[in-house]
Formats: structure tokens, C-alpha cells, sequence
């Protein structure tokens, strides 16, 4: 019986529009069959699926079939996906900086600056302070990699902003919005207050310097893009910077945009560079593509530089759809998730590229919700741990379960993805 479920699900699917242009704007906000199948599994989704539009829901599911040359090919699903619908994009703003901080140091095309050239930071008095030292990195010192590697491993706020600085907010939007995403608005730096838009448009003086020689130094910058307006809003009142609570909803009109399809499709695009036209890829090297895959699937407890303290970075802190953030969930090592998520004012985002590498199975999964049920932002009462991420854990694990069964015509070839996690130095 449950083979003949899965072989009307198969075909279902076999009738579904594949997307193949990465750079569309059009896609559906929901169809059938993922409803239907969403449906089929309500029990063990909870609450959250069962009162979508009060918890934001919006999902993304692509699953993906090689041809003999192994090349991928994509289905879309949506599920009450809507650009009408704000939802705060937290610290998945970082997994498009790190991509665009490494094309920038290979567009500048200067001999001796790379991912590893030491890169000190100047200050910005009552916006940034200055960086000169790194006691996470093997040899104390500051660079695009150990930022990179703290972003994608334990989701670092100060590595973000570091990177934010480097890239400038201009070039930020402009490559992306070059890149077929135009709704993308990336305003300011992450974890931090009382800094205002405009001084968000300033960035940091930064040099790149090795054993005293400068190799490449950046003037202080300002943005002077323009932004189309906005009148979002959150929640249903705030805390402000003065601990004063605000009783309407928070003016979020100058924070950071980032719909899920276009973050679903950034995603894609790093781990599928292939399958984007060229002119929509990252100008990225093969061994730019190695190191993201290396450090968007390792574990906090696989890094020696950074160390992190297993009791606070524990196994699985970054990674919410089918693991659940939980630390005791420990799937067997050859299933990795390629993710960045984020977290805040209640709302909670992943996107994931999953692959079992010894089932040969591998699928794509974006999804975000807001769980904060008293309406309240900045008051901490959210509901991640009880609500949120079993929810994305339950959601990662249904479509797990039915990519397991799935037939395919030809088996892929997952080689590229593997890496060795005894240590990331």
C-alpha cells in the first residue's frame, strides 16, 4: 500500500511545471500537489500548518533529477509563497555576502590578495568600531575566510557586518539585483542598535596587509543608491531602544528585504552555478564553490579555528530543516545540510540544499515562519524552540522520507558536495 502511495505521489509529480530559468521572476505561490501532499501529513506538521497565514508560513520545495550527464534538472513547489508578505530576513542576508565578498576579492584581480590576506578593519566612530585582530583564526589575524567560516558555521552577526563593509551596500544590492533578484534591499548591519539608515549607507576604510606590505587598501564608503519605498510592517507592538514599549506595529520600511523564492534561487544558484546563466552567476572561482560547500555543511565541533564550545555551538545549532536545531538529533554523517538559516523578531528562515550521500538522494527546501505569539517584538517571547524548529523538523523530515522513495532515472553523482570534516582550519 504505502509503495502505491508513493508511485501516485511520483506521477503527481512528473506532472508538475519544472522552473528552469533560474532568473524568472513568475512562479506560482502554491500548487496542488504540494498542498495535497503537505495535507496528507497535517498531523505530524502541527499547528503551524494547520493555521498557515497566522504563522507567515511560506515553503519551497524543489526536487531535482539528473540526466545521464548528470546534469540537474528542477521541479518547483510553493506553498503560500507571497511577495506581498514581509517577513524579516534575519541572518539569511549573510549567505549572499559570503558569495559576494569572494567575487569582489576576484574581480579586484591583485597578486597576493585572496580569502586568507589579513583584511584590517578602520573604525567609524558611533557606527563601527576597528578591527585588527582575530583570536579565532590560527594566526590571530582577520580575514574574508575566518569571517566566512564564522558566518556559515554559527551564523556570526560581527563577521556579517564585517563583510557588509567590505562589499559596501551599493555593490551589495546592485550585483544581486544584477543578478535577477530587484525586490532584494539590503540596508544595514546585523545584531547591532542604534544605528540609523544613513549611517548604515557608511563603510568602513579596510587594508589588506601581509608581513607589512599593504596589498590592497578600501576608503571609507558611502552609498548613495537609491531604494524604491516601502511600508512594511511587523508585529503588533515593539520594544524600542529605550526599553519603551511602542503600541504599534514596528516600522519596518528600512530593514533588510529578502523573499524566500529569491533566497531559495540564491541558494541554488551557489550550489547549481551550472545550471544559472552566466551572467547570473557569482563570479566565483571552483575553489571558492569548495569552500562554501565545506563550510555550509560542517558541524560547529569540526572546526578548529574557530573552536567553539559544544554546550553553546552545539551539533546542529544552524541547522533547523530536518534536523531541528536539536543536539541529540544526530542523522547519520553522510546526510548533510548546504543551509543558512536566521532568527529573529519571531521569525525563523532556512533554506537547504540536503544531501544523502548514501542513499544518493538530494533535494532543496526553503521555508519560513513567524512564531511569536503574543504579537510583541523585541521581548524575546518567541516560540523558535517549542513551535518553530520542530515544525521545520517535521516539514525536513516528510519530504526526506518521500525523496527516499522517489524513483529516478539516473542516480546522482554527489562527489563534488563531500568534503573532509576531521577539521576545518
Amino acid at each position: 500500500m504505502r509503495r502505491g502511495i508513493f508511485l501516485w505521489l511520483s506521477l503527481f509529480f512528473a506532472a508538475c511545471n519544472t522552473n528552469k530559468n533560474m532568473g524568472t521572476r513568475h512562479y506560482q505561490s502554491e500548487d496542488s500537489f504540494f498542498s495535497t501532499f503537505l495535507q496528507s501529513h497535517s498531523d505530524r506538521l502541527g499547528p503551524i500548518f494547520k493555521d498557515p497565514k497566522a504563522f507567515g508560513l511560506q515553503i519551497i520545495y524543489t526536487s531535482i533529477d539528473r540526466d545521464a550527464a548528470n546534469r540537474p534538472h528542477f521541479t518547483d513547489h510553493y506553498y503560500h509563497v507571497d511577495t506581498g508578505q514581509y517577513f524579516y530576513p534575519a541572518s539569511t542576508v549573510k549567505l549572499p555576502a559570503t558569495a559576494l565578498a569572494l567575487e569582489k576579492l576576484n574581480d579586484l584581480r591583485i597578486a597576493g590578495l585572496d580569502s586568507h590576506t589579513p583584511m584590517y578593519t578602520d573604525s567609524l566612530p558611533g557606527i563601527s568600531p576597528a578591527v585588527l585582530t582575530d583570536s579565532s583564526a590560527a594566526d590571530g589575524l582577520p580575514a574574508v575566510r575566518q569571517y566566512i567560516k564564522k558566518i556559515l558555521l554559527v551564523s556570526d552577526n560581527d563577521a556579517f557586518n564585517r563583510l557588509y563593509e567590505f562589499i559596501g551596500q551599493e555593490t551589495f544590492n546592485k550585483r544581486l539585483w544584477e543578478n535577477g533578484y530587484p525586490d532584494v534591499q539590503i540596508l544595514h548591519r546585523v545584531g547591532v542598535t542604534g544605528i540609523t539608515p544613513g549611517q548604515n549607507r557608511h563603510t568602513n576604510g579596510i587594508t589588506f596587509r601581509r608581513n607589512g606590505q599593504v596589498i590592497y587598501q578600501q576608503p571609507a564608503g558611502f552609498s548613495q543608491l537609491n531604494f524604491s519605498p516601502r511600508h512594511d510592517r511587523i508585529g503588533k507592538a515593539y520594544y524600542n531602544n529605550r526599553n519603551e514599549l511602542v503600541h504599534m506595529p514596528m516600522d519596518a520600511s528600512q530593514k533588510n528585504r529578502l523573499y524566500l523564492a529569491d533566497l531559495h534561487n540564491i541558494l541554488r544558484s551557489i550550489i547549481f552555478p551550472e545550471a544559472v546563466t552566466k551572467s547570473k552567476r557569482f563570479r566565483l572561482k571552483e575553489e571558492d564553490y569548495r569552500f562554501l560547500y565545506y563550510c555550509m555543511s560542517a558541524q560547529p565541533e569540526e572546526s578548529a579555528y574557530p573552536h567553539y564550545d559544544t554546550a553553546e555551538f552545539h551539533h546542529n545549532y544552524v541547522k533547523f530543516l530536518l534536523f531541528g536545531g536539536q543536539q541529540p538529533n544526530r542523522y547519520d554523517a553522510n546526510i548533510r545540510s548546504f543551509n543558512k538559516p536566521g532568527w529573529a523578531y519571531g521569525f525563523l528562515t532556512d533554506a537547504a540544499y540536503i544531501a544523502d550521500f548514501t542513499n544518493q538522494v538530494e533535494f532543496m527546501l526553503s521555508a519560513t515562519i513567524y512564531v511569536n505569539r503574543d504579537g510583541i517584538l523585541n521581548d524575546e517571547h518567541y516560540q523558535f524552540e517549542e513551535t518553530g524548529k520542530p515544525f521545520l523538523k517535521a516539514l525536513g523530515e516528510i519530504i526526506y522520507e518521500y525523496e527516499l522513495q522517489r524513483s529516478r532515472k539516473h542516480l546522482p553523482d554527489l562527489s563534488k558536495f563531500r568534503s573532509d570534516y576531521t577539521s576545518i582550519e
